[in-house]
């Protein structure tokens, strides 16, 4: 059942709400602050959607090993943050976040200290919400399951579309004073962005240490 493409795109959808939420705690926990976290207008992190699948295939074997499992979920998470990281920058000519000022940290896209929260959150899904989603999906009609998926996925899909041209607006804009990126300017140009349009001034109000590529400013 789980294999079957819509509980697929179900689960995704669920795990990237489900993150999505975890990142607007940490922000109110960390800044005091309430922000739509993430880069896409609608409430989900796709990177959780996709951390959770991976990590409920790979690791499904060692559900009697928690050590293992924890190991495991530390470098499946590490490698999916740092190849978003490299992609966005790669995609955007922008670096979103920057662990730099960690003590232990790859190249200021990973941390260890935050690989272990995300390995703790990786065994909370495994051993406790995993389950309960589990038996949501089998409580639910299979048309039910289907009409939800298509729905949520083309909603998502346009989402998607929407929000990367706003993102692509954002990095052009702050791609203009790399040459002379001090922090004045950098805070001018943010600020004309917020007033351009309302998709814009989320990327900046959730990622405001947003930097162009090359001269990063740390998280």
């Amino acid at each position: 059942m789980f294999y079957n493409f819509w509980y697929v795109v179900l689960f995704f959808i669920i795990y990237s709400f489900l993150g999505w939420i975890a990142e607007v705690l940490a922000e109110v926990y960390h800044n005091k602050r309430v922000v739509n976290r993430g880069f896409l207008l609608g409430p989900w992190c796709p990177i959780y959607g996709v951390a959770a699948f991976v990590i409920t295939v790979m690791l499904n074997r060692y559900l009697d090993s928690p050590v293992i499992l924890f190991c495991m979920s530390m470098i499946i998470c590490g490698l999916l943050e740092y190849f978003t990281s490299y992609l966005m920058e790669k995609m955007f000519k922008a670096r979103w976040w920057d662990y730099s000022e960690k003590k232990y940290n790859i190249n200021g896209r990973v941390s260890l200290d935050a690989l272990f929260l995300f390995a703790i959150g990786s065994m909370i899904i495994v051993y406790f919400i995993n389950p309960l989603v589990f038996d949501l999906f089998k409580m639910l009609p299979k048309g039910l399951v289907f009409v939800l998926a298509l729905i949520l996925l083309v909603i998502f899909v346009l989402d998607v579309i929407v929000s990367f041209n706003a993102i692509s607006k954002v990095s052009s804009a702050l791609k203009k004073v790399e040459r002379d990126n001090t922090f004045e300017i950098t805070e001018k140009v943010k600020e004309r962005i917020k007033n351009k349009s309302f998709l814009s001034g989320r990327l900046i109000k959730a990622f405001p240490k947003i930097k162009a590529k090359g001269k990063l400013r740390k998280k």
